[in-house]
């Protein structure tokens, strides 16, 4: 059974002032429990179910301290409605400077407040090789549980980084910035150069104005039907698959 003071621990990483106050965050269910095992993380320690523990304990929980639960006190650690594997108590990287890279693309993000969209964008990142993310300060929290939960683990592949992103483009003139507008010229009529960053804002508002005057350059996905929006992780696939695309034409 969980100590009580474990208990009240675990539970209480929910919370961003807590998460901040240790260093520590969440990662449940088998997926990114795997993934994080998997990581350079450091993973302070694993509660979970006999069944996961008998599963992964010569290997993936060979050398990390781990106490197997029953299932029911599991979910009542965590913030999954169902979890029958368990759940890691992980130390936070620390902050570092965001540094592009030398080719290919980087991912900025403004004002993304959903927690399940920026877990998605992890993932989309993932999918399409982008390794770093940049977030403005107000953007959701990386650790927030359900972010961890929506990444599917690639969190643990796809650096993420805080910024005051106008900052991040100014220390780079050479690198163009291209942002996702409505009023943009069309993704399909674009040429994507070699390198860049690309601006994504929040459904609701947007891409801040700021940043928005530093763009090099507007793009836009064409509607062909009646919505008035795309979701901005969607949006965000669609755009990296038409990237993708060009750099695979122009490798031909």
């Amino acid at each position: 059974m969980v100590s009580k003071k474990d208990g009240a621990f675990v539970r209480g990483l929910a919370v961003k002032k807590n998460r901040l106050e240790s260093g520590a965050f969440l990662v449940e269910g088998e997926k990114c429990l795997l993934e994080v095992l998997e990581s350079d993380f450091e993973v302070k320690k694993v509660f979970c179910t006999t069944t996961f523990f008998e599963d992964y304990k010569n290997d993936h929980l060979a050398s990390v301290e781990v106490e197997v639960v029953r299932q029911e006190e599991l979910e009542k650690l965590g913030t999954l409605t169902s979890n029958n594997a368990g759940i890691a108590v992980v130390k936070m990287k620390t902050a570092t400077r965001f540094v592009p890279p030398q080719q290919g693309w980087s991912l900025l993000l403004d004002r993304v407040n959903d927690p399940g969209n920026l877990g998605t964008i992890l993932r989309i990142a993932d999918w399409y090789g982008i390794a770093d993310v940049v977030c403005s300060e107000n953007t959701v929290d990386v650790y927030n549980p359900k972010v961890i939960a929506a990444s599917k683990g690639s969190f643990t592949r796809v650096r993420v980084y805080y910024e005051t992103l106008g900052d991040v483009i100014q220390r780079y003139p050479e690198i163009q910035a291209v942002g996702a507008e409505l009023d943009g010229m069309s993704v399909h009529e674009y040429t994507f150069p070699a390198r860049g960053f690309l601006v994504m804002g929040s459904e609701s508002h947007g891409i801040d104005p700021l940043v928005r005057s530093q763009l090099t350059q507007k793009i836009s996905i064409p509607s062909f039907g009646g919505a008035e929006s795309l979701n901005v992780a969607i949006a965000t696939a669609v755009l990296l698959d038409n990237l993708n695309r060009g750099r695979v034409e122009r490798s031909r």
